[in-house]
């Protein structure tokens, strides 16, 4: 039984690609999510008029990982080979939440990855201490929960 009896807080996460390689901190992640289709069926001798409820086909929602812009190619590359080389390029994603002390506390496991969408920064002339951003929207094909 858990012993804890706050949640825990949405800001310590670490995002890894292929068990280890790593683009870079990310400050954003969201949209970790999986949908299933339900069809509704009714069989015609049912004495109730009520349909049943049965699931079908699931879907694992879009990711997105958004990161001030670093001197690093490795992501560009990866949605380059996207383009290239197809579901070849495709790659494991794992996202781990922290505790207080850094210690996994869950992780989200994204299988056949690949980045579907990239978004560059906004630049402005205007000056100020804005962090030059970039966005990155990942297509998985499955969703799992590490223990």
């Amino acid at each position: 039984m858990a012993t804890r009896t706050t949640p825990y807080g949405a800001f310590n996460f670490v995002v890894n690609f292929d068990g280890g390689e790593a683009f870079g901190g990310f400050s954003d992640v969201s949209g970790i999510g999986t949908e299933a289709t339900i069809a509704e069926y009714r069989f015609g001798n049912d004495k109730e008029n009520h349909v049943r409820k049965v699931a079908g086909v699931h879907k694992v929602t879009d990711v997105t990982l958004k990161r001030g812009i670093l001197n690093s190619k490795t992501l560009f590359d990866w949605i380059a080979a996207t383009r290239t080389k197809g579901p070849e390029a495709q790659k494991s994603v794992t996202i781990t939440l922290l505790d207080e002390a850094q210690k996994p506390v869950q992780t989200w496991v994204l299988r056949g990855v690949v980045p579907m969408k990239y978004t560059g920064p906004t630049l402005a002339g205007k000056g100020g201490g804005d962090v030059a951003m970039e966005e990155v929207v990942l297509s998985a094909e499955a969703l799992e929960l590490a223990t």
